[in-house]
Order: structure tokens, then C-alpha cells, then sequence
């Protein structure tokens, strides 16, 4: 889409570091430059004033990436390039059947209301819960790494979304602050709500969290 839009050498297109490398990777090979923008901290998204201070006369389009089962703001990344006269492309998500996303969003319900010493998603948006990302912030004593550690010990399949920002890869390295992605990368999970999983799996899920949920507290 980069190509046929006709953006190439000497331009710019701005994107997420928080997520697949395989989108800056397509800017590369249509011979184009990634620059990196931060997200909203609630949608994990580009966030659009984070793109507009991101806009040089070189910048040609920007590629938004929906995660997690959340949209990004759309109409407003469309007024931004109305602005700037930009290309703007979306990333979507593989739709779930219906069934299934309600199955998901009754899971995603239980561990809101059962979770502790974890920050919970916000459900906002039509959120389909693709993923269910908690935020398990670093206070000096167990952090995300270690909660992980310990859910896996006691049967539940939760993993880190994103290990590194793709400004933090050796091909991709930009010496910038993007204090959002960075936190995000360093705190979420994402815990198991699958439409296979059984009610008692899901409550397995909330009683090892909450196990665990006391040596937290003190991070908000």
C-alpha cells in the first residue's frame, strides 16, 4: 500500500514502536524511514499528538496499529492528515467471530471485577479483547517479569506483549524518549480469556493474580 501510494525514498512515515517490528519493516522495504511515535497509555495506539510533533515537511503517511482489540482514534488521525496532507493507513485485527468475542468479553468482565494489585484494562470502545493486558507496575519489588514467573508456576498461560520496543531493536535503534511505550513494554501481561477456557480455568486465572496481588499494592 506504501508503494502503490507512492511513498518511498526520502520520505518518512511515522509509526508505533510498541508491537510488531513487521510494520517498520514494510516501511524499510518500500525504502522509506520509521519514525517512531509514542501511544496512549489507555489504548496502547499511536497517540495522535505524539504523530503530529512527530510531522516534518519529510513525512509522507502515518500507519495506525489497532492492539490489543482496542481502535485507535481513527477520525482524528484522518483530521491529521487532512492537516498535513498525509497518508494514513490502518492495521487492523483479525475479526473473531462474534461468539467468540462475546465469550472473551465475559471472561474479560469476571477478571475486572476479581482481579487485585493489578491494573486492569479499559473496556471502552467496543474493546473485543483480543488480548486482556494487565499493567503489573515495578515498585522495586516483584516486577511484571517475576508475576509472570510465578502465574506460570501455578498453571496460567500469561505472556509479555511486547518485549522490546521496536526503537529499542539493534536494526531499528533511535536514541528517543518514549516514555509510554517504554513503560508499557516494562509493565503489561496479558492474561488467558479464550472462548476455550472453562469457567473454573478463568477462576484459576484470578485466584493465583490475587495470590500474588498483595506484594503490589503499594504501586498505586
Amino acid at each position: 500500500m506504501l508503494r502503490a501510494a507512492g511513498v518511498g525514498a526520502g520520505d518518512e512515515v511515522v509509526v508505533p514502536a510498541f508491537g510488531n517490528v513487521e510494520v517498520a519493516e514494510s516501511v524499510t522495504l518500500a525504502g522509506a524511514l520509521p519514525v517512531f511515535a509514542d501511544i496512549d497509555p489507555v489504548t496502547y495506539c499511536l497517540d495522535p499528538q505524539a504523530v503530529e510533533a512527530a510531522v516534518t515537511p519529510r513525512t509522507a503517511a502515518v500507519v495506525v496499529v489497532h492492539r490489543f482489540g482496542r481502535r485507535a482514534d481513527v477520525g482524528r488521525f484522518h483530521a491529521l492528515g487532512h492537516r498535513h496532507g498525509l497518508l494514513v493507513l490502518e492495521q487492523g485485527e483479525s475479526e473473531a467471530p462474534y461468539e467468540e468475542t462475546a465469550q472473551r468479553r465475559e471472561r474479560a468482565a469476571y477478571l475486572d471485577r476479581k482481579l487485585k494489585g493489578v491494573r486492569t484494562p479499559d473496556g471502552g470502545d467496543g474493546h473485543t479483547y483480543q488480548q486482556y493486558v494487565v499493567r503489573v507496575p515495578g515498585n522495586g519489588r516483584p516486577d511484571r517479569d517475576a508475576f509472570a514467573r510465578a502465574l506460570r508456576a501455578k498453571g496460567v498461560d500469561c505472556r509479555v506483549p511486547v518485549k522490546t520496543p521496536v526503537h529499542r531493536l539493534p536494526e531499528f535503534r533511535r536514541y528517543l524518549s518514549l516514555p509510554q511505550t517504554e513503560q508499557a513494554a516494562d509493565e503489561t501481561l496479558a492474561l488467558p480469556v479464550d472462548a476455550s477456557l472453562t469457567k473454573r480455568e478463568v477462576q484459576r486465572t484470578a485466584s493465583a493474580c490475587n495470590a500474588l496481588g498483595g506484594l503490589f499494592q503499594a504501586a498505586f
